[in-house]
């Protein structure tokens, strides 16, 4: 069992930056795929960020390329997500998500899933 806690999220402007953490306890945390998924009111979760057992290898929604940059730490059992020239379509609750598998794309589904954490930009 892994658990997953989120942690950064707000309000911010458009134009602003945000960076989300995601705390995971229970098992090694190396040996996980690890990514970030959102979702906005009325719509479909979707998927945000990947990043490899060793942060070597990363992938992005064509949505967030070049704004956002997923980023783990091994030592602390920390993953990240740093968000930057925040758009209002960016506002929805933003997940963590482990799995045994890459978390490559929106065709990704990770076994374990954090409570998430509500990220708003406002204009």
């Amino acid at each position: 069992q892994v658990q997953l806690v989120e942690s950064g999220g707000g309000l911010v402007q458009d134009g602003g930056s945000l960076r989300l953490s995601c705390a995971a306890s229970g098992r090694t945390f190396s040996n996980y795929y690890m990514g970030w998924f959102r979702q906005a009111p009325g719509k479909e979760r979707e998927f945000v960020s990947g990043i490899s057992k060793n942060g070597g290898s990363t992938y992005y929604a064509d949505s967030v390329k070049g704004r956002f940059t997923i980023s783990r730490d091994n030592a602390k059992n920390t993953l990240y997500l740093q968000m930057n020239i925040l758009k209002r379509e960016d506002t929805a609750v933003y997940y963590c998500a482990a799995g045994i598998l890459p978390i490559t794309t929106a065709q990704a589904t990770p076994r374990y899933w954090g409570q998430g954490t509500q990220v708003t930009v406002s204009s």
